[in-house]
């Protein structure tokens, strides 16, 4: 296995090997997830197609079996907000160091390959030389709690590859839903016996 890294992606044949891996990986997280998770297509093309992402792709022979975006500019993301680390990171925020994962996919015949492990080595390598701050998030799937999960084998990879680092959490979301319909069918039954003459 071999990492490569793109800063643009001209080859429209591995655009498309790399969205039917991208598909691949995110498959089963759909179905759990109640975000969407996934890129649109759209999403995905121009996510690749801005310099200021950094794209690291590891291989299998002449297939890409891994594969994350890291955005080094945060401004044009719509996931984080750039007020909120220009007040708690105002050193990183001015050197223009917070990075964000915007995704990290292995396909999954590799999940259990340490496909993460060999793409993560020069990934976080990189990421330290720039002194970044390095965000990412995760749903409940891969993250059921403030421990363990998919936050604890970053941190692990984190002191493999570059040295014991601090993780902080900085915030979580919830998904909520009000069913109406269960209230209206709990109703019925008892509207309607009020309804019966006696």
């Amino acid at each position: 296995m071999h990492v490569t890294r793109h800063t643009e992606l001209a080859e429209a044949g591995l655009r498309e090997q790399l969205w039917g891996l991208y598909e691949d990986a995110y498959g089963p997280v759909t179905a759990e997830s109640p975000s969407h998770e996934m890129l649109f297509r759209d999403e995905f093309d121009e996510a690749i197609d801005d310099p200021a992402n950094r794209l690291w792709v590891l291989w299998d022979d002449d297939s890409p079996v891994a594969m994350t975006l890291i955005a080094t500019d945060i401004g044009p993301t719509r996931y984080l907000s750039r007020r909120y680390f220009d007040r708690r990171f105002p050193e990183h925020s001015r050197r223009r160091a917070v990075h964000y994962i915007m995704w990290l996919v292995v396909h999954p015949m590799y999940a259990a390959q340490g496909a993460i492990v060999r793409l993560a080595r020069d990934v976080l390598q990189r990421e330290a030389a720039d002194g970044a701050l390095l965000v990412f998030d995760a749903p409940l799937v891969h993250q059921a709690g403030p421990e363990g999960g998919f936050a604890e084998m970053m941190a692990r990879l984190c002191k493999a590859f570059v040295g014991p680092t601090p993780l902080t959490l900085l915030g979580a979301s919830h998904y909520y839903a009000v069913d109406f319909a269960a209230e209206a069918a709990d109703a019925a039954p008892a509207s309607a016996a009020q309804r019966t003459p006696a």
